[in-house]
C-alpha cells in the first residue's frame, strides 16, 4: 500500500514543480499583451477550392483551347495578400521559356484546365520579364 501512495505523491511533486515553472516563466515575460483575431472558416467552401500543389504545373489554355503556358508558381505579396500566377509561355521542353506574372484572378477554371482568355503565345510573349529574387 506504501508503493502506490509514494507514486502518487511523486507525481504531485513534479506537477507542483512543473506548474511552478510554467507560472514563473508567465510571470518574467512581460510585454505587450497580444491579439489574435481568427476568422470562422466554411471547410466545406474549402473543399471548393484548389490546392496550390495542383494548381502549379497546370497547362493554362485560352479560350480557343490553345495552350498558351505552364503556372510555373503562385505568389502572395506581403501587403495586398493577392495571389499572382507564374506563368512560363513559350520554348520546347523547358528551353527558351520566359516567365510572367498575370493576376489569379484573371485565370478561369474550365472543364478542370485553367483559361485565361483573350490570351495568345505572342502576348503573353509581349508582358514583362519575371525573374525571381535571389
Amino acid at each position: 500500500m506504501n508503493r502506490p501512495i509514494t507514486l502518487f505523491a511523486g507525481a504531485a511533486i513534479v506537477a507542483a514543480i512543473a506548474g511552478s515553472l510554467v507560472l514563473g516563466d508567465q510571470a518574467i515575460a512581460q510585454g505587450t499583451p497580444q491579439t489574435l483575431s481568427v476568422m470562422k472558416v466554411d471547410p466545406l467552401s474549402l473543399a471548393t477550392g484548389y490546392r496550390t500543389s495542383k494548381v502549379v504545373g497546370s497547362t493554362v489554355v485560352n479560350a480557343a483551347n490553345e495552350t498558351v503556358g505552364t503556372i510555373d508558381d503562385l505568389i502572395v505579396t506581403p501587403n495586398d495578400r493577392v495571389p499572382f500566377a507564374v506563368l512560363s509561355v513559350g520554348g520546347f521542353l523547358g528551353m527558351g521559356t520566359r516567365l510572367v506574372v498575370v493576376p489569379f484572378t484573371a485565370l478561369e477554371v474550365n472543364d478542370k484546365r485553367m483559361m485565361l482568355r483573350g490570351a495568345t503565345v505572342e502576348t503573353m510573349k509581349l508582358l514583362p520579364e519575371f525573374k525571381y529574387a535571389s
